[in-house]
């Protein structure tokens, strides 16, 4: 059988943040997005913070109106955030948890305990016409509530295997690894489209790639990084080929 290619969603989030360290109007997040695409990006991902930190109102709003690929919100589920989704109506809407006090998101949402004040945002969501995707750990708890509420998509947090191949923890990492492999094949048991992000960068997708069941990645903070050293299209094709050689399409 042949194997599916997996889809590459850029986050541009730092795009804004830069941008947003001197103010103004460069870099522009959707002049990078709209690169992103013309790259290979098959989707382009952002999160409006509470706090605005880096993507902006009306950063969303061009994107919403602008991109010619599929544009993911991330977001709060809260109601300032699915009013917002409801009136630009992104392809996808991506509920993460949200403290203002972190630097990044640091773990998957707690939908387990969030099952009652989540229900009726998705409810909302999924009538705005947005696929609604949940940013969870991969154990099964979550993603049986996940498949509760109806969300056809699931986004496994990979930033503690990420963070233990970083720091060389190297039975973590084995456990880690093995946690999403088994998360991913338990999700789509369920009948539930599975992604992956958070500290992906070429090594670690090219090995997540391996692993059937997930679809897409949504890959940021490293991308714009590295576009820093060698522009965002090289970052882009450079990635796209870690992931399809792990794909075992390349």
């Amino acid at each position: 059988m042949a194997k599916n290619r997996l889809r590459l969603g850029v986050n541009i989030d730092h795009v804004a943040t830069v941008r947003n360290a001197r103010g103004g109007a460069l870099p522009d997040p959707v002049r990078a997005a709209r690169l992103a695409i013309a790259a290979g990006a098959d989707g382009i991902t952002a999160h409006l913070r509470e706090d605005r930190r880096h993507i902006r109102d009306a950063d969303m709003a061009r994107l919403a109106a602008e991109l010619t690929k599929p544009l993911n919100f991330e977001m709060a589920a809260t109601d300032e955030m699915v009013g917002l989704a409801e009136r630009l109506k992104p392809h996808a809407a991506c509920l993460v948890p949200e403290k203002r006090e972190e630097r990044t998101t640091e773990g998957g949402l707690d939908v387990v305990g969030q099952e009652a004040a989540l229900r009726p945002q998705i409810a909302r969501l999924k009538a705005a016409g947005c696929r609604v995707s949940l940013f969870i750990e991969a154990d099964e708890a979550p993603i049986a509530m996940a498949a509760k509420l109806g969300a056809p998509v699931v986004e496994l947090h990979t930033g503690s295997w990420c963070h233990a191949l970083a720091d060389g923890e190297q039975r973590k990492a084995a456990a880690e690894f093995e946690r999403l492999a088994t998360g991913a094949a338990y999700a789509a048991s369920l009948g539930i489209e599975v992604h992956a992000g958070h500290g992906l960068d070429f090594d670690s997708a090219r090995t997540l790639a391996a692993i059937e069941p997930f679809v897409e990645f949504n890959i940021g903070h490293f991308l714009i990084g590295e576009a820093i050293f060698v522009g965002l299209e090289q970052a882009i094709a450079t990635m796209r080929r870690a992931m399809d050689e792990g794909r075992g399409l390349a």
